[in-house]
Parts: structure tokens; sequence; C-alpha cells
């Protein structure tokens, strides 16, 4: 619930009080109910001129949305909720208007019934009263147009903070692209201001609000590419500056504009292991000087002043580069202005964080560094007016849930914890490591070791736990799944290896998964689980392995491939048949060069019916993503395996979103479950 401003220095103090007196005391661990829980407080967003502030608050099986005067917190705030759809997000567009996100499930039927969720964008006034979805809706003239209206979900790509009546809008009927739209939200009135076609996949704008590059996917003879498009300002033509072919894994990609409309931040890979942002000079098409490199990291986007009102900050000042570091997607930042730096000082003193000694590897070079960096938790900044005076900020680590403050004038204040019901110390502690895989590459890891005034001194039951995607990776940040505070607070330790095919940690480590699919990319895995044996942090013979997605595919190989490590495994809507899902998602050149020729390797349902393990399946009926019917042909083979199989079958669950917090908790309370009582007799 809301901390009132008068009850924030008591609850900090309190807080204090009761942790020096209860320092021995054994730590609480979190119900399945308290981790399936919506969070108590979340996504706490301040209109510009710093007048509102709007949260999103957890009430049982809904969500509703809080609003509240920042100059009278102490007063009741506005709540606006949904009778239909289940809320997600909400954020200031104007200083009276919301874009409120929600979802709903959506059942089709064509050739057969397709169960799915949808998501949909609204903006509506700081009372609730008037909603208006962000482009007007022509008449449907048939059936299909009906079903594609209810799937599409225009999407806001520039507030316009100069222009307090308009925002630019795309439309999405085109799937991946759509038209751009000026849209007035007084009167909900668009104008079309580009018209694009289906190999468009988006739009950055100057920091007038104007369009000035998008990215383009088509095919030559050479092969896939992605071009890098400029709209050049004499001409009012699209031309291209830079192309970029799929199969080398380049990135070439503009991610905004100076204060000089001339001058773009250009990033990319080309020639380099990891990213690197550089300014770019449009009309001569230079490259300029490099704005930021990391040895070890992906330099990932600009953080920027966008108000020509901004106090003593001048338009378009850089406030910080945010690089994909530990925590990924750009949410490492090195602050660069003043009133930047000014904040972050003031923010690190008040909550208390402090950097630590820690070791990292290039898996490019196999070379290392000791950097001063935060390891426990860290800071974000949620949203801010412009001048930086007031700001909401974030704290939060992996064993640490978000806690949301309230900055205004140099002074830090609670407003709430997410989480307030879990215990933090029964998370856990992770740290980044990194272990040789068996060819001698150095493997990233993010490893969490149970708390051992809980658990007891490792070594532990443990938990290989691989990342979706593949093309993807995990951060160290608080888990919002639950996954690794389930597993961690029930006293396993957690191994999440980046192996090879991950993305994020550079072009070498990405690229050595190609084609390795339950290959290599297991070794990995495996070598992974060894490192945790010699390390003593697991016991061997309790070692299971428990994915989703591309993890569960992970599962799956791991229950088939001979002389395996795990006591048993868990497939969380995995992929089975990888010939199948590649046929079925990547039909078009674009994505068949782009990525099918990567997944080649182990196929586990032609070797179902051998596995060695116990095995775990489960899998949602609205996964539109891995399609129910993967487990169903793994889990129908492994059964004449003569090993125990056990198979859930998840009502209203995608791929990952649950409908209600009881179906969230079911899925948790089965894994939990699972890994205690069975994994094949008495527990892992």
């Amino acid at each position: 619930m809301w901390n009132h401003p008068r009850l924030a220095v008591f609850a900090i103090t309190t807080a204090i009080g009761l942790a020096l007196g209860a320092a021995h005391a054994k730590p609480r661990v979190p119900t399945i109910e308290q981790l399936a829980a919506y969070p108590g407080m979340s996504g706490f967003t301040i209109s510009p001129d710093g007048k509102h502030l709007a949260a999103l608050e957890g009430r049982g099986e809904d969500r509703v949305i809080l609003v509240w005067k920042t100059d009278d917190l102490g007063k009741l705030p506005t709540a606006i909720g949904s009778t239909q759809m289940k809320i997600t997000s909400v954020q200031f567009i104007k200083n009276d208007l919301l874009a409120v996100t929600m979802f709903q499930r959506h059942d089709t039927r064509i050739d057969k019934l397709t169960k799915q969720f949808i998501s949909k964008l609204f903006i509506t006034d700081l009372a609730g009263k008037d909603w208006k979805e962000p482009m007007p809706k022509e008449r449907a003239m048939s059936r299909a147009a009906e079903k594609l209206q209810a799937l599409s979900n225009p999407g806001v790509i520039d507030t316009l903070p100069a222009d307090p009546d308009h925002v630019l809008v795309i439309s999405d009927e085109r799937g991946t692209s759509g038209d751009v739209f000026k849209v007035n939200v007084r009167t909900f009135r668009a104008e079309r201001i580009q018209r694009s076609d289906d190999k468009v996949a988006g739009y950055i704008t100057d920091l007038d609000g104007n369009l000035r590059a998008r990215t383009r996917a088509d095919v030559d003879g050479t092969g896939a590419f992605i071009a890098a498009e400029i709209l050049e300002p004499g001409t009012g033509k699209w031309a291209e500056h830079f192309r970029s072919y799929v199969k080398a894994r380049d990135v070439v990609q503009i991610v905004g504009f100076a204060k000089d409309p001339n001058t773009a931040f250009l990033l990319t890979n080309v020639g380099e292991d990891k990213a690197v942002l550089y300014e770019y000079d449009v009309v001569t098409r230079t490259r300029k000087e490099i704005l930021f490199k990391h040895r070890f990291f992906d330099a990932a986007r600009v953080l920027m002043n966008r108000h020509r009102n901004a106090g003593d900050i001048p338009f378009g000042e850089v406030h910080g580069i945010g690089y994909d570091g530990p925590r990924g997607a750009g949410a490492d930042v090195q602050w660069t202005s003043p009133q930047a730096r000014a904040l972050e000082k003031a923010v690190r003193e008040t909550a208390g964080i402090r950097s630590q000694r820690m070791r990292v590897v290039d898996p490019a070079t196999g070379e290392g560094a000791d950097i001063d960096y935060d390891v426990d938790a860290t800071f974000n900044l949620s949203a801010a007016t412009p001048d930086l005076s007031t700001a909401v900020v974030t704290v939060s680590g992996p064993s640490r849930p978000p806690e949301y403050y309230l900055l205004r004038n140099g002074k830090l204040m609670l407003l709430a914890k997410a989480y307030p019901d879990i215990d933090p110390a029964s998370l856990g502690t992770t740290r980044l490591v990194y272990y040789k895989a068996r060819d001698g590459l150095d493997v990233p890891a993010f490893v969490t070791t149970p708390d051992k005034e809980l658990c007891g001194p490792g070594p532990w039951p443990a938990v290989v736990h691989p990342h979706g995607g593949p093309w993807s990776r995990d951060t160290m940040t608080f888990d919002g799944s639950m996954w690794v505070p389930l597993m961690a607070s029930r006293c396993f330790a957690v191994l999440r290896p980046q192996f090879r095919g991950s993305q994020g940690w550079g072009r070498r480590l990405w690229m050595a998964g190609d084609a390795e699919w339950g290959q290599k990319m297991q070794d990995d895995k495996d070598d992974g689980a060894k490192w945790m044996i010699e390390q003593g942090i697991a016991q061997k013979g309790r070692i299971a392995m428990f994915g989703f997605s591309y993890g569960g595919y992970s599962a799956f190989a791991a229950a088939i491939r001979p002389n395996g490590l795990y006591k048993c495994a868990i497939a969380g809507a995995g992929v089975s048949d990888i010939k199948e899902i590649w046929s079925q998602f990547y039909t078009n050149p674009f994505f068949r060069e782009r990525q099918a020729p990567t997944v080649q390797g182990l196929n586990p349902v032609d070797r179902a019916g051998g596995i060695g393990i116990p095995i775990m399946v489960y899998h949602g009926d609205r996964d539109q993503v891995s399609p129910l019917e993967q487990s169903d042909w793994f889990v129908a083979k492994a059964k004449g395996s003569g090993q125990p199989v056990v198979y859930h079958e998840l009502a209203d669950y995608a791929h990952g979103p649950a409908w209600t917090r009881k179906i969230m908790g079911d899925q948790l309370r089965i894994i939990e479950d699972y890994l205690v009582r069975d994994c094949g007799g008495k527990g892992l």
C-alpha cells in the first residue's frame, strides 16, 4: 500500500530498527501467494510539469491506477480501474493525460480455434472518465476487417513534449509496421504524415519531433539486409545511409539526433565485437568522434533533454549513455551532465548504494579486468521533470525487490515497496561469474546462492536455469518472473548461464551458438553444472535443469543427452520440434536467412522416447509463440521411455503472461512441488 509522506521517514526508521533487532533471525520464506501477487505498488510516473504522480496498485486479481497531486500527497488519490481488461502499465504523455496499456483474452476461429491475449493502448484523463484509443477507427466493412481491428494495437512513437495537444502514433494494421499519424489528443483527429510499407521496421524522431530515421528490412543479390534510412531535409525523401547484412550479424542503427538535426547518433558493431556509439554527420555522410565505447559491453542508447524549457539544462544536453552491462537493456548508465551527476550523487548517498569490485571477462578475447559496479542494488531514473528537480527513482537489485522514491529538490523520500511482504534476505545472493567451457570459451553466468542462515552452508541442491530466445540474455536485476526468487528461497542454488548464442555479450559469443542447438550450446550448460560442483556450490547428483521457451528446449535436450548431470528436468513452453517451429514462424526470406540457418542440431521430439531422467512439462493453452503442440508431441513419446513424465496444461496462460494471480501461483506451485517433493523420487 501507499506510504504517505508523513509516514515515509517513520517507515524507514522502523525498518532499520527492526533489522537491527532481528539481525540473527532466520529469513522469512515467501509464500507462493506472495510471489504470485501483483506488486503492491509499481510503475510510478510523473507528469512533465511535476504536478501529478501516478502509479499502479495491486488489488488482488486486479490493478488500478492511482493519481496524486504532488503538492498534496497526503490526500487520498484518485483511483482508476477497469472491469473487462487488465491494466499492465501507465505513463504520462501530457500533463493531464495518461497512456494506459491493458490486455485481455481473445479467441478467434478461422480454420481452428486460436486462444491468445491481445494488448491495447488507451489514452485517458486523470480522472479516468474519458477513454480513447490512440487511433480513430474506420468502419469495418467485413468480418475479417473487424478481426484485424481487434488485434491491432497502435503505439505512440513520440509524445511531442513541446506540443500540448499532439502525439505521433504508428498504426500496425500491417503487422510489423504501419503509417505514422499526428493525432490530436483533445479531438482525436488524425493526420497521416508518413505512409509505410511492409518492409519498414520503425521510425526515429529528432528533438523537434520530426520523423528523421527509419529501418528497412529487405533482400538483395547478397542476401537479407537491414538498411538505415534518413529523411533528407532538403528533398524530403528517404535516403539509405547504411546497409548491413544479417548473415554477418552486423548492427548499424540510428538511435537519435543531437541538438543539431544534421548530427545523428549511430550505433554499430561493424568491425567490432561490441556495439559502439558514434556521432554521424548526415550531410557529409561521415562518422565523427566516438561518443561511447565500452571494452566489455555493447553501447545502447543516449539519454537527452528534449525540452526547450528545462531550467538551467540546455536543450539537447546529453544526460548519459546507457550500455548493456550486467543489467542489460541499456540499464547501466554512465551519467555525464552536471544535473544528472548531482541527481546520481543524491540518490546513491540517501539510498545507501555502494559499488563493489567485480571481475568481468570479454568472451571474445578472454581478457579480464576488475571494475567498480553496483552489485547488490542500483537505481533507475523512472520518470522526471525536464529540469530534473523532481523525479521518480527505482532502487532494486537481484535480491532487492523494487523500491520507489520521490526525489524533490535534492531530498529522497520513500514512496512504496513493490513487495513489502517478501524478505530480501530469503532471496540469497547473486553474482556475475565466468567459467570455462570445454573448448576454452569464457561463458558469463549469474549464480544465485541461498542464504546461509536460512539454508545452511553449501553445497546445495542446484538448478541450471537457461534463458529463452536463445537470442536473448539474463540480467543482474530482480527477477519479476519469480522463478529465481522461488528457487533461491527454497534453498536451491541457481545458475543462469549465458551460453553461446546469447545476445548482449558480444558478437563472438552470439554467433558461436549458430547450428549448435543441443550440442555446444548444451555443453555450455553442462559445463556450468560441473563448475558449480567444483566451486562447492552444487551437490553432485542433486542438480536439475529448468527452462522456459528455448530454456524448455534445453530441458528437453538435458533429458535426452547421455551421461547427463541432472537428476530431473522441467520444461516450460519448450520447443521440441525445431523443424516445425521454424517452418511455422520463419516463412519470409528475411527471417529464413537471418535465424533459421542457426537453428540446427538436436531435435528433441525425434528422441523423446529415450529420455534418461524424469521430466515435468508445462505449457499454457494461450501460447502463440511456442504452440501447445510442441509439448504434446514430446510428452506423448516420452511416456514410452519408462521414465516418470508429469504434464500440466495451464488454462489462460500464454508465453509468460497469466490471466489471474491464481494461475501465476499455480505455475509457481507446480515448479516448487516438483523440485521439492518429486524430481523422480523424494525431490531434488
